[in-house]
């Protein structure tokens, strides 16, 4: 699997942070757009085999190759930037500011919702032969998890938007360790078994993840679902977005980071200074 140290892959994060920052906005929109219509794609394919075997677990264990592909393209997802880009500004790294990263996020955030609403376009063609016939099974789900993940958080209320937040918040957890299992080894295989495992928790616990939430939702919007834009935006990716940010770079970028890049002193080499002292 070829290994690398944490202390040598949180670097490569931290370089990564910095990369994205300075990056040119042809380069990051383009990158965000696929990997947007990559996972859309990927999350359409999981929901079709769902549907079709009864299986949510089959589903979950094959939705990760969407998240495979596009890292191992070099695509860029929001879930990911949150946590690296900080890094580099935590680190001081010169000309990286906040600034840059909000510059980042926005781009990104265009990109992959671009991207996945393409994806949802083409989806919704291919489900109703042009808009010509009722939606298919596979359809109907989608527009079903639309309703039943906006109103269904809203019968709630502040509740139901806290739930949506700790979701994404466990969501990006576990899909920033994804980020990071790409950084882990130096060859394919390792990269795409350490991206695997969390990506398919996230997916068959229903964490919410804003980039599929940008492809699920209008989906359902186009096939029928009985909820609005608002209902979509307020009650589902605006807490999502939010909590995504917290829980990647709480859980993922910040721990990783301060235990190893901003280590502290051993207790074995501070512990025969106390002694003299004493």
């Amino acid at each position: 699997m070829s290994y690398l140290a944490p202390s040598e892959f949180v670097t490569k994060m931290v370089d990564a942070g910095e990369s994205k920052i300075f990056m040119s906005t042809k380069d990051t929109l383009i990158r965000a757009f696929m990997a947007g219509a990559t996972l859309a794609l990927a999350a359409a394919f999981a929901i079709t085999i769902t549907v079709q075997t009864g299986d949510a677990l089959l589903g979950a264990v094959l939705f990760p190759v969407g998240f495979v592909m596009l890292y191992l393209l070099g695509f860029d997802l929001l879930t990911g930037v949150f946590v690296l880009c900080p890094l580099a500004v935590w680190d001081k790294r010169p000309g990286c500011t906040w600034g840059g990263v909000l510059r980042n996020w926005g781009l990104v955030f265009t990109g992959n919702f671009a991207g996945a609403l393409t994806t949802a376009v083409m989806m919704a063609i291919y489900f109703t032969y042009g808009f010509q016939t009722e939606p298919n099974e596979v359809a109907q789900r989608i527009a079903s998890i639309g309703e039943g993940r906006t109103l269904g958080y809203a019968e709630f209320g502040v509740a139901g938007w806290l739930t949506i937040f700790v979701r994404g918040m466990l969501c990006n957890w576990m899909v920033s360790t994804g980020v990071v299992g790409a950084m882990i080894s130096t060859n394919v295989s390792g990269k795409v078994i350490a991206m695997w495992m969390p990506i398919m928790l996230f997916f068959y616990m229903v964490f919410e993840h804003s980039i599929v939430n940008m492809f699920l939702f209008p989906s359902a919007l186009m096939m029928g679902g009985a909820f609005s834009v608002w209902d979509y935006f307020w009650w589902n990716e605006i807490p999502t977005v939010l909590g995504n940010l917290v829980g990647g770079l709480t859980f993922t970028g910040l721990t990783l980071y301060a235990t190893h890049v901003r280590t502290s002193p051993s207790r074995k080499t501070a512990e025969p200074v106390l002694s003299r002292a004493a």
